[in-house]
């Protein structure tokens, strides 16, 4: 396989929306815990987030970065010790950084951008300057499986988790680029219009995408751990 096997792990409510208040009720405590302990797992090293959800980890967006020199537009590895990896899509450089990787539960994770072409000089200036790494993969547009090969090739990335949002769940997935797909389901639902697992782009094809059941547990505190394997996937 020249891309990383890829699992997509999801905490979700019972109405498919992947943020909302069902998320707060003391109900969906224990399944939520349970959703972090089950990504360790997968035996991945590294982790992959949307541009919205990985504001979760990050320090917002840029503000107005200083005018620089041209910089060119090639995929660039910075100096880093970390053997595991938080991968950003961030189409056009938006996400502000402090440091050159994420520490969480005493792990350092070096960062990773995946950008498109239409991402700014001065933007690339400052992921160098912070030592953050950076790929292209499209043009225009997100190019998963490039960014999945180039993941694979240039960091020995072997096995992949997707953590949302939904939008690039979808993204990836119709590309054939995701293996299995592990939804945690909470034991509730809030109704809210909030966005779900999966989240249709407008360059995205008009189609459904099939799966095949893997496993079914119950999980402590009425949760439930489905498992199933994309039918769409590309080895």
């Amino acid at each position: 396989m020249n891309r990383p096997y890829t699992v997509c792990h999801i905490f979700s409510a019972l109405d498919g929306a992947i943020v909302g208040n069902y998320m707060y009720t003391p109900e969906t405590t224990a399944a939520r815990e349970q959703y972090g302990k089950l990504r360790a797992t997968f035996d991945s090293n590294a982790i992959l987030y949307g541009t919205t959800t990985m504001l979760d980890f990050c320090d917002d967006y840029v503000a107005d970065l200083p005018k620089v020199k041209p910089v060119e537009h090639k995929d660039y590895v910075a100096p880093h010790t970390e053997d595991k990896y938080v991968i950003a899509i961030d189409r056009h450089g938006k996400l502000a950084y402090s440091q050159s990787y994420l520490e969480r539960h005493g792990l350092k994770q070096h960062i990773i951008e995946v950008l498109t072409k239409e991402v700014s000089d001065e933007y690339l200036a400052y992921l160098r300057k912070l030592g953050i790494s950076y790929i292209f993969a499209g043009d225009k547009e997100l190019e998963c499986e490039i960014a999945m090969i180039k993941l694979k090739e240039i960091f020995g990335i072997e096995r992949l988790v997707i953590a949302g949002g939904g939008y690039i769940d979808w993204a990836f997935a119709d590309a054939g680029m995701i293996d299995e797909l592990s939804l945690v389901l909470a034991p509730a639902a809030d109704g809210e219009q909030q966005v779900t697992v999966f989240e249709r782009t407008d360059n995205s094809l008009n189609r459904a995408i099939a799966f095949t059941l893997k496993d079914v547990q119950k999980l402590e505190g009425n949760g439930v751990w489905l498992r199933y394997t994309f039918n769409n996937a590309k080895g």
